[in-house]
């Protein structure tokens, strides 16, 4: 297994009218943590290009449980549960300072050749990457 703490404070125009942070945001701060954790071990959508594959998103669920507010430091874990075959899951738990959970979701990506634009199986180079954890 894998994890990662990624944080943030949301911006002021990231909430709404009730000072919550709107929504959709949180998919945003989600993509944030993802990429962050990729990037830590050496997975950046730069070297995912060098090596002709992209990650796009085919599934996201959320549950909401509590509103993160304008400015509130938020911590974003981000799981990885399982070695990937040619879907990538990533899972996350979003708190508040007082450690209370506000919400979790699920994301799927899936390996997809840049050229072709047809899913494929994992990589050998990210593979290698991630033997190590599982």
């Amino acid at each position: 297994m894998i994890t990662d703490l990624f944080q943030l404070k949301p911006r002021y125009g990231e909430v709404d009218k009730m000072g919550y942070v709107y929504h959709a945001n949180y998919v945003v701060y989600c993509h944030q943590a993802r990429n962050e954790l990729l990037r830590k071990l050496g997975l950046d959508e730069v070297k995912l290009e060098e090596n002709q594959i992209m990650l796009p998103v085919v599934s996201f669920d959320i549950k909401y449980r509590k509103p993160a507010h304008f400015d509130e430091l938020i911590t974003i874990k981000t799981i990885i549960k399982e070695m990937p075959k040619v879907r990538f899951s990533f899972e996350f738990e979003i708190t508040n300072e007082q450690k209370e959970l506000l919400s979790k979701a699920k994301l799927d990506v899936v390996f997809v050749d840049i050229l072709s634009r047809l899913p494929k199986r994992i990589p050998s180079f990210i593979g290698k990457k991630l033997a190590t954890y599982f």
